[in-house]
């Protein structure tokens, strides 16, 4: 439930499924000239990153560092154990000193979300360290390793009925456990905010994900934020659902045997990787999200990509681009159209 990444459609590079968003962006040029000037946007913000030890969540915490927030960062892979998801590359303590090094103050917690023991403890010791959450990213994930040979061209009579059980423990139940633990804490601040992070939007998951086990994992985080906007609005509050597109994930990189460095040499084993996006490109425009006044008005039990916040906000990846990926896949991919990566970035 550490590892959350959103990958490509699952139908297009069947066994790459890794839905881990890290900050892998060392060494590519960041022109994203918009962002300047959110650095401390976020100052004073105390905000919860539950799966933050790769992938999405890892940027999303460091963005939210980057912009003042202090950042609990929660995982199941530390220095001294793995997850099941087997990485040893990247663990909660070096999300929570990337989160300090970007500017704000980064906390790890090691936290199994499926234990509502484990997780009550963490919320009393936030209350007890800070006495209030402004910011609560559900990130929970780490079924990656379950869905080439489980999930991917198989029928869901065909899943082992264990794996697909836990493929909805991992995407669904560790979300509501959370929400249902941690939301108590979050309604005491002025304008708390709920974040779910899937893969695709209601609009794009209208389409089956392939298999039932996965599409329930990927809607349901979508149907939380509606009903939590709903609930969370007499607080003043904003629950919204969020996706990246194709993610440059450390998971999806090692994939493909390539870096963030050279990551367009992937693009000759899978043509649709050129819509690729860094981790930090989604980071960047939920932390703008967060520092926006209007939130709530304008996102609030709503889905939505980082492509439409990145031309809500101003956004760039790290190269200057702005892709959308699922932009592409609906009109490319699946519909036929003439065009190339390039005319979606």
């Amino acid at each position: 439930m550490d590892d959350k990444d959103i990958s490509t459609p699952d139908s297009v590079t069947q066994g790459s499924g890794t839905q881990d968003t890290g900050t892998q962006d060392t060494g590519s040029q960041d022109t994203g000239t918009e962002d300047t000037g959110r650095e401390g946007s976020l100052a004073c913000r105390i905000a919860l990153v539950a799966g933050a030890t790769r992938g999405a969540g890892r940027a999303l915490a460091v963005e939210f560092g980057r912009a003042g927030a202090t950042v609990y960062v929660t995982g199941r892979t530390t220095r001294e154990r793995a997850s099941e998801v087997g990485r040893t590359t990247e663990t909660i303590e070096e999300t929570a000193e990337l989160v300090t090094a970007a500017g704000g103050t980064g906390i790890a917690v090691p936290t199994d979300h499926l234990e509502p023991d484990r997780v009550r403890a963490l919320v009393e010791r936030i209350d007890r360290e800070q006495g209030r959450l402004d910011i609560l990213v559900n990130d929970l994930w780490g079924g990656e390793h379950l869905l080439t040979g489980s999930v991917f061209g198989k029928k869901s009579w065909q899943t082992p009925l264990a794996d697909g059980l836990r493929i909805l423990d991992l995407g669904v139940r560790s979300h509501v456990i959370t929400a249902a633990l941690v939301l108590p804490l979050l309604v005491r601040s002025d304008a708390p905010l709920h974040v779910e992070v899937t893969d695709g939007t209601a609009a794009f998951n209208r389409r089956y994900r392939e298999n039932l086990y996965y599409d329930l994992a990927k809607t349901a985080p979508i149907r939380i934020a509606f009903g939590l906007g709903q609930e969370l609005a007499e607080y003043g509050g904003t629950a919204v659902a969020v996706t990246p597109g194709f993610l440059r994930s450390e998971q999806m990189l090692a994939h493909f045997g390539v870096t963030e460095e050279n990551w367009r040499d992937a693009v000759t084993q899978d043509p649709h990787f050129a819509i690729a996006e860094s981790p930090r490109y989604l980071a960047r425009a939920v932390a703008a999200l967060a520092a926006d006044p209007d939130r709530a008005a304008r996102w609030n039990g709503g889905s939505t990509s980082s492509a439409e916040l990145a031309r809500t906000y101003g956004v760039r990846d790290v190269d200057g681009s702005r892709p959308d990926a699922l932009a592409y896949f609906e009109d490319v991919v699946y519909g036929g159209k003439a065009a190339s990566p390039d005319d979606y970035r």
